[in-house]
Formats: structure tokens, sequence, C-alpha cells
């Protein structure tokens, strides 16, 4: 073993020198192999490098930063590794803040966060707005026309530094300049907006919030110093005197101060043009309605306001001695005028004759008042015939004075139409039915109207007499027409033949008979009449043997009829 491990040695420093000075030059040829961009940068170098040039780069390279942290866009996707990267150690990475590359030129007055304004994409801010009113100031009005540098002026036009979000952190130099009115002495908010209306392209533009005392109609000055005349603003007085007491003192129609108006002006005024007064009259003991309403007030109010009498006469006592139609002092009407009147139209008398002991209905209620009170209105009698005397006396169909009817019109005729005479007949001992209610009062009246009598006959002894079919006077028949006749059509007969003496319309002789005069054959008196001269009792020996043994027949008609009422056997 000793031997062969010497022989061993011996070989090996036999060899030739040179094989292990190449040793040693492939170990060092390995280690310098290794990537200059560090051990953690694993990526082929022909991804980025060509074979004829380490310095030389691929064109698009090989490698993609979508893979790291940092994602390239925008402009980032155009620089230059070397921009970023300052050793070619990739496997130490940058800072990943933005301030690490980019130098902060804004000299940290909005902080190290670029993205907050800025994109990759562009540098320049184009959503300045929103920025402005994502920090609790949203650029408006006249604020959105304003450069930058006009409220961020430094020395560094890209130093924005914060600048707070009153008013007066800008506009106090604007604040203390204001002499019309004068901010400072006036002790004005030194916030803008309570004045001022930030939409406006001016600042000059007044938006007071006066809501404590609404600007509106007149009220709506330009010149705040009209109202506001000591330049003091907090110690104005809302009260109308305080401005107007001048108006209130020189108005003489009406004279403010000698009625006694109230100093409130707002009592009886708006604010529109011309400050026309709207006193409400309602509020007081007279309200105004219908005529009244639209009269002007000197012709109530011709002695002042004070004091003013609400009586109608007061104001209408010429109008209640002047008119005559009717003579209102004669007649010796009441001088409360809504009495008769209302206050649409004083031409128009409202009285309620009701609340009389006349009460006015059909043509009365449009007869003129002095075809009635020709003699005045009072004590005016209420009897019809004190007005319609003319009417009664006059009247011929039927003559009221030659029948001597009663002069109480109302007994015969309505209110609705004097010409058609309205008399209950039924409040006498003749009620009208049928053709005597159609009749002519004069049909029955010829001789006037007291004690006519109301038999048939008195009427219709004509109609009785000439009557042939049958003959009445020859056959006796009763004069009291309603024996046969009803009232309805005096042509037909209602004479019930069956029921009072014999049955000619049913039993054995319905239709066996045409006229009366076949059982009556004595025109002269129809209480005869004959059996024996009819049909089959005409033969005497024939009806003789028919009724043999019959105790107490005889061949005559008035025996038939004893013993035969009904015509039966």
């Amino acid at each position: 073993m000793m031997k062969d491990r010497k022989c061993d040695t011996v070989r090996y420093w036999s060899m030739p020198r040179w094989s292990v000075f190449l040793g040693v030059v492939l170990l060092v040829l390995k280690m310098s192999a290794q990537s200059p961009h560090g051990e953690a940068f694993k990526i082929d170098c022909s991804a980025c490098h060509v074979p004829d040039s380490w310095t030389a780069m691929k064109d698009p390279l090989g490698f993609s930063h979508d893979s790291t942290a940092m994602p390239l866009i925008g402009v980032h996707a155009r620089i230059d590794c070397r921009s970023c990267h300052a050793s070619i150690r990739f496997d130490v990475k940058p800072a990943s803040d933005c301030i690490a590359c980019h130098a902060d030129v804004h000299a940290m007055t909005v902080g190290n966060d670029c993205a907050r304004c800025h994109t990759p994409q562009t540098w320049l801010v184009d959503e300045i707005p929103e920025l402005h009113e994502q920090n609790g100031f949203p650029l408006i009005g006249a604020h959105g026309n304003l450069s930058c540098v006009d409220c961020h002026s430094a020395d560094n036009t890209l130093a924005f530094a914060r600048l707070g979000n009153d008013c007066i952190n800008c506009h106090r130099a604007d604040y203390m300049a204001t002499q019309t009115p004068n901010h400072t002495g006036a002790g004005f908010s030194t916030n803008c907006d309570e004045c001022h209306d930030p939409m406006g392209t001016g600042w000059s533009t007044a938006f007071a919030n006066h809501d404590f005392f609404p600007l509106t109609g007149g009220h709506t000055i330009q010149d705040c110093a009209q109202c506001h005349t000591t330049g003091i603003f907090a110690d104005a007085s809302p009260t109308c005197s305080s401005c107007h007491q001048t108006d209130y003192s020189s108005t003489t129609d009406p004279n403010h101060t000698a009625a006694g108006f109230s100093t409130d002006c707002a009592t009886c005024h708006n604010t529109g043009p011309g400050w026309n007064a709207s006193f409400d009259h309602n509020v007081t003991d007279f309200p105004l309605h219908g005529t009244h309403a639209t009269t002007d007030c000197m012709q109530c109010h011709a002695n002042g306001y004070s004091g003013t009498p609400t009586a109608c006469s007061a104001c209408h006592i010429d109008d209640y001695n002047s008119t005559t139609d009717p003579n209102h002092a004669t007649s010796g009407f009441s001088m409360d005028c809504a009495t008769c009147h209302d206050e649409t139209a004083w031409g128009n008398g409202t009285f309620d004759h009701n609340s009389t002991g006349f009460p006015l209905h059909g043509t009365h209620t449009t007869t003129a008042c002095i075809e009635c009170h020709a003699n005045g209105y009072a004590g005016t009698p209420t009897e019809c015939s004190e007005c319609h005397m003319d009417d009664y006396t006059a009247t011929t169909d039927p003559n009221h004075a030659e029948c001597a009817f009663g002069a109480n019109c109302a007994f015969c005729h309505d209110e609705t139409s004097w010409d058609n005479s309205s008399f209950d007949h039924g409040n006498t001992g003749f009620v009208l039915h049928g053709a005597h209610l159609a009749a002519s009062c004069n049909q029955c009246h010829a001789n006037g109207f007291m004690g006519t009598p109301t038999t048939c006959s008195a009427c219709h002894m004509a109609d009785y007499n000439s009557t042939s079919d049958p003959n009445h006077a020859a056959a006796q028949f009763p004069t009291d027409c309603a024996s046969c006749h009803d009232e309805t059509n005096w042509g037909n007969a209602t004479f019930d033949h069956d029921q009072s003496y014999f049955p000619i319309y049913s039993g054995h002789h319905d239709n066996e008979w045409s006229t009366c005069a076949e059982c009556h054959t004595n025109p002269s008196n129809y209480s005869v009449f004959t059996c024996v001269d009819c049909h089959e009792h005409n033969n005497q020996n024939s009806v003789n043997d028919d009724h043999n043994g019959v105790n107490g027949y005889s061949y005559n008609s008035a025996a038939c009829y004893n013993c035969h009422p009904d015509g039966t056997h």
C-alpha cells in the first residue's frame, strides 16, 4: 500500500506544469462567468443582450417588468433601465416611492405621494377642481376662473402650501379695504359667503342673508347705506318707523297722524311697488263686502279714520231722503239699509216680504211695489179687494158682482195666474166628474152662481124630452139621469136591466132580442111588457097544455113574470 501511494504521488507531480495552469485558468473563468446583475436575477442573458456586444441591447427586451411589483406603464415604459437602476445589480430593488426618482418640485408643500395628483400617463395635472373639492374648497363661481398662482403665491410657483379654507385667509385685504360699507367698522363677519355669492362672477354682487328682515319688493335696494345710514349695521332697527317715519308723518291721503294709524307700516302696506295700502278692513267691526269693498276710503272716512260710525244712515241718509220709488221717508222705512238692501247693488231692494203678514207668491213676486203701495207702505191692507176690486167688477165670465161672488179672490183664484179660476167645486154639494168637469161654468150657471139646483133635470130636461130611443118621457123614465147614465159619456146608458128587472143580457134571453120594443110593445109606457108575444109563448093552447094542473096559472105576461122572474123554467 505504501508503495502504491508513493507511485501515485510521483505520477502526479510528474504531469506537465501547463496542465496545472490550465486548471487554474478554467477555475477563474468559471468564477468570472456569474451574472453581474446579481444572483437573484435569473434570466437568460440572450433575453436582453446580443452576441456581438454586451452593451448592445435587444429591442424590445425579452424581460417584462410586469413580473415585478412595479409594472411599467405610461411614461415609465419609455425610459432607460439605468434611469431608475443606478446599479446593474437588479437584485437590489430601488426605492418604490416617487420621491426616490423624482425631485420634489413642490418643496414638500403637497406631500411626497405624487400619485395624489399625477399619473404615469402624463405628469400634467388636469383634475385640479376635483382635487380642490377633496380638500374641502371647491373651485366654484369666480374661484373657478383663477390661476393657481393667484392664490398660491410663493417664490416657487410650484409650491402649493395650504392656505386654509376660510374666506379671510385670502380676502383679508379686501375685507379691510372695503368702505362701502365699512366692513371693519360695521363688525361684519369675516366669513365672506354670508353676504357674497361665491357662485357669482364678481365679489361685488350682494348676497346678504337678510332673512331676519326679508328684502322684498321696494326693499330690494342695492345701496345698504340707504337703511344703514350710520355705517354700523349691527344696530339697525327692523321697525318700519325707523326708516319711514317721515313718510308716515307727511302722508295726508289719508292723514296717518291725525287718524291715529299704527306706525307699523305692514298693518296696511306691503313691500310691493308703490307701497300700495292693503289694509284688511275685516279686522275691524265693519267688514267690507260688495260695493263697499271698491269704495274709496275717503267716501266714508272724510272726517278721519277714528270713530267712524258704522250705521248705514251715517253715510246713506242723503240716499234715503232722496229715494222716491218708494219714498223711504214718507213710508217710514227703517234707516237700517240692510233691512231691504244688500251691499252688492244698492239699486235693487231685497226686502223680504215674507217677514210681513203678506208673503209674496206667484205674480205677486213680480209686481212693482208701487202697484200695491200707491198710498205708502205703512198700514197697507192685505185684502184682495183692496187691489183687485176693479178686476172683480169688470169680470163678466162669470159676472162676479151679479153672481154675488165673495170679494176674497183666493176663494177661486191662486197667485200663479189670475185668469184661470182654481175654484174647488168639491167644496160645494156638487162634485164635478167626467163631462161635468170639462163643462163651461155658464152651461150650468147661466142664471147665476147662487142657488144653482143640483138635480139632473135642472140642466138636462131638454135632453130627457128629446131622447126617442127609447122615448124617456113616453116611457116615464125617471128624471134622475144617474139612474141609467154616468158622467163620463152621456150617449151610453148604463141601465142595469138584469139586476133591476129581468135578465135579458144573460140566461135564456141573451141574444134572443134586438130592440126594447120587442118586449115593451107600448112605447108610451115601458112599465108594460109582454111575454106571450115572443117565441113559443104566442100559442096559447100549447102554453095552456104545458101548464095543465099548475095552480094559479093564467095566460098573461104578468103571470109569466110572477112565476118566472129570472126567465128560467
